[in-house]
């Protein structure tokens, strides 16, 4: 018997559009894609930048992102496309999920400061302007994980609680048992959910504080980290999805506790330098 009270899950991950097939993963994060540089843009204009300069940076920057969040999910969880039994050729399939966000900040930085030198401009000021849009992005995407029932935490009787399918990703679509249902893997904890609202209130914050402190340079994109992190080891303690663990904990886990710890240290630092101006002195 249903429960009477849940977050029901999609049945169906992707559409077909003409040959093309389009999944609502991939959705999630050009959605996520263009506030970033909507927002990134009016924070960058405010910073003394041009228009149009946000998106031409971008342009080094998200396909590093892209490419560094696939990386790092790749080299973290290899069992999962080269052991027997496995495609190889699947980690290449980001649209099934796995972009690991630390890997996509990284490259993503890197393809950053490319677009920033080939402009002439600050990177730290860019970083600044662009980081509420950035975990607003990460907000839009973690839907992707709804569409692909993943991301859960621990069974669970909450109101709140998710339901997951048993997915079929190749056919982009819930498996069924005899009689056409789709089977239900059990109700859970919706990490997915606490993740992208967490991140939704750190952006709010971020625009607030640098509104009124006008925080240092470097400060914003410090406490976006720190603040994120924060949120993210909590959410790593609640997941019962499959990870890679070290001294029992998952490697994300420990991850984000360190950059936390870093970020906090950087923000602690930089909160009181004048705030970076768009162009380089």
């Amino acid at each position: 018997m249903s429960p009477t009270s849940y977050i029901p899950s999609p049945t169906v991950n992707a559409f077909h559009l003409g040959p093309l097939t389009i999944h609502f993963y991939a959705l999630c994060i050009i959605a996520g894609i263009v506030v970033a540089v909507w927002l990134g843009s009016r924070r960058w204009i405010a910073r003394g930048g041009l228009p149009g300069q946000v998106v031409d940076i971008c342009f080094w920057a998200v396909p590093g992102g892209i490419i560094g969040g696939r990386l790092y999910h790749v080299i973290t969880d290899p069992e999962l496309y080269f052991l027997p039994g496995r495609n190889p050729w699947n980690a290449f399939a980001i649209w099934d999920g796995g972009l690991g966000i630390w890997g996509a900040i990284a490259l993503g930085c890197v393809g950053a400061w490319i677009g920033c030198r080939r402009a002439g401009v600050s990177l730290i000021a860019f970083l600044d302007a662009v980081a509420p849009g950035v975990i607003f992005a990460q907000a839009l995407g973690r839907w992707g994980n709804w569409f692909n029932n993943e991301l859960f935490g621990d069974p669970t009787s909450l109101p709140w609680k998710l339901q997951i399918h048993q997915m079929d990703l190749s056919a982009g679509t819930a498996a069924t048992d005899a009689s056409g249902h789709a089977i239900v893997l059990g109700y859970y904890q919706p990490t997915f959910l606490y993740e992208s609202l967490w991140c939704l209130v750190v952006g709010l914050a971020l625009i607030a504080l640098d509104r009124r402190f006008k925080l240092g340079a470097g400060s914003v994109f410090a406490l976006y980290a720190a603040a994120y992190t924060a949120g993210r080891f909590v959410f790593e303690l609640m997941r019962s999805d499959y990870a890679n663990l070290i001294l029992g904990l998952r490697v994300n886990t420990w991850v984000a506790g360190l950059i936390c710890l870093a970020a906090a240290t950087a923000f602690l630092v930089l909160r009181k330098r004048p705030r970076s101006r768009a162009f380089k002195s």
